[in-house]
């Protein structure tokens, strides 16, 4: 099969199986983000009446932005998104990250979608990492407890005073 086909395939089997969870009402609309090699974009929408009810972009010369393909892109784009939503009275949306995983461009799109007032994360989310993480203590060279290291088990046979070839 060509590979190209084959990709195409999986992040469709990725899609379903994300948005078959998510459904989209008036009230609490399905935010979906497509994410290109150039540019972010994201809309709501209402699943029940198949309508999108609001929309926003990095492409284009509304949008304001050198480059459309970068973190304070997505920033901006979800800050659109949320003032759009506040406009029409949206307050609570369901994220559908679609086939891209949730890091990068589209966490930083639902954080600030979040932090402008459309709460589509949960308030872990929206931590800083700084906060997120507890610091762990620094270890030294000799602070390795016994036991741990290279697990015991089968390794490479050992010669046994065979004859040499």
């Amino acid at each position: 099969m060509n590979a190209q086909k084959q990709k195409q395939r999986r992040a469709e089997r990725r899609r379903n199986r994300v948005r078959k969870d998510i459904y989209g009402t008036p009230e609490q609309p399905r935010l979906s983000v497509f994410r290109s090699n150039l540019h972010i974009s994201a809309q709501l929408i209402d699943d029940l009446n198949g309508v999108t009810l609001a929309a926003a972009t990095s492409c284009g010369k509304k949008s304001g932005l050198k480059h459309g393909a970068n973190i304070p892109a997505a920033v901006e784009v979800g800050k659109k998104l949320a003032e759009a939503a506040k406009a029409k009275g949206i307050g609570r949306a369901s994220f559908d990250r679609g086939p891209f995983r949730f890091h990068g461009r589209l966490a930083a799109l639902a954080r600030a979608a979040t932090d402008a007032g459309l709460v589509c994360t949960g308030p872990e989310v929206v931590k800083p990492k700084a906060e997120a993480a507890p610091e762990a203590p620094a270890k030294g060279k000799g602070d390795k407890p016994k036991g741990e290291g290279k697990p015991k088990g089968e390794g490479k046979p050992k010669d046994k005073g065979g004859e040499k070839k």
